[in-house]
């Protein structure tokens, strides 16, 4: 779904829920739209803040709550107790490779994994609504390093 289109959706969930479509929020939503990988509430609100002074981290998490409310974002927890956010997209399931060392999180899709998930909820007497699949690891990055001696380390969702 194109931004422009993210962002009409955004500003019609808010009229319907009876909120205004303020300054901040399009801003806010506009910014989130633009990432094309997992993003903190705290590193949209770096991206936001110079932008907007008036722009609170407060009102960053209540935007991303309302795009979660609106089925326009997603809200993952990749470990470290932080919350990571993705756009919401009805157009392509895709599961998750994280690294336990830097954070680096790779997407991915596998048509074979979705069979096979498929096939043991059938066995098991279930119809499956929505699934999601994160597998934890080590990046060839971190592989690389360790074997090399040098230890860099990321924050997670610091990207």
């Amino acid at each position: 779904m194109a931004m422009q289109k993210k962002q009409q959706n955004f500003r019609q969930y808010l009229v319907l829920s009876g909120l205004k479509a303020t300054r901040q929020r399009e801003l806010i939503a506009r910014a989130f739209f633009a990432t094309n990988t997992h993003i903190s509430a705290e590193a949209l609100y770096r991206r936001v803040s110079g932008r907007d002074r008036r722009i609170g981290l407060v009102t960053v998490y209540r935007t991303l709550k309302l795009l979660k409310e609106a089925g326009l974002a997603h809200e993952r927890q990749f470990g470290e107790g932080r919350a990571l956010f993705e756009h919401a997209s009805s157009e392509r399931h895709h599961d998750h490779m994280i690294c336990t060392h830097c954070g680096k999180i790779v997407e991915f899709e596998n048509c074979e994994i979705e069979a096979l998930q498929e096939e043991v909820a059938r066995k098991l007497g279930f119809t499956m609504q929505y699934h999601k699949l994160e597998l934890y690891g080590q990046c060839s990055d971190c592989r690389a390093d360790v074997r090399r001696g040098t230890g860099r380390v990321r924050a997670l969702g610091a990207r």
